[in-house]
């Protein structure tokens, strides 16, 4: 955790630079920047989920309260879930001196940013069975709010 490194994941297994895309960011606001993390368990559901085999929306997070102790989330549709949307991918090690942390408030997402191209330094090929909450992954209907998805997580998930 005190590396000077951040991690993305992907379906892609041979990235050779990242470039800044149009996406959303935690609070749900549009960022042209390149994504990554701390954390070492999330970008492993990004590299291991085939995002073309969803439908709906998902669900995920690896936040905390007080910056010492991450809650990771994650929820599909059933519909996606019906898809077998797991394939192995790659997590990829990037230099983090170009990355911003964008965390704030009480819950914080560890989104990290960058607004200039990023190449990796390492990669590692993963495979579902290395997700961590593989088996902690929860069921949602596409249209009821990210509270109550997250509300229900523990329950949904025994």
């Amino acid at each position: 955790m005190n590396k000077p490194i951040v991690f993305h994941g992907s379906n892609y297994k041979y990235i050779q630079s990242f470039e800044p895309r149009e996406q959303t960011l935690y609070n749900g606001k549009p960022a042209i920047a390149v994504f990554a993390t701390k954390d070492p368990i999330w970008p492993v559901f990004f590299a291991t989920l085939q995002k073309d085999k969803v439908e709906g929306n998902i669900r995920n997070a690896a936040l905390s309260t007080d910056g010492s102790k991450t809650f990771h989330f994650y929820s599909l549709t059933k519909e996606t879930k019906l898809n077998h949307p797991w394939d192995s991918g790659t997590v990829y090690i990037l230099p983090k001196d170009s990355f911003t942390y964008i965390g704030q408030g009480p819950f914080q997402f560890d989104e990290w940013i960058s607004y200039e191209p990023v190449s990796p330094i390492a990669k590692l090929e993963v495979n579902p069975s290395d997700f961590y909450f593989y088996n902690k992954v929860a069921t949602h209907r596409s249209g009821e709010s990210i509270f109550k998805s997250w509300l229900f997580y523990k329950l949904r998930t025994k």
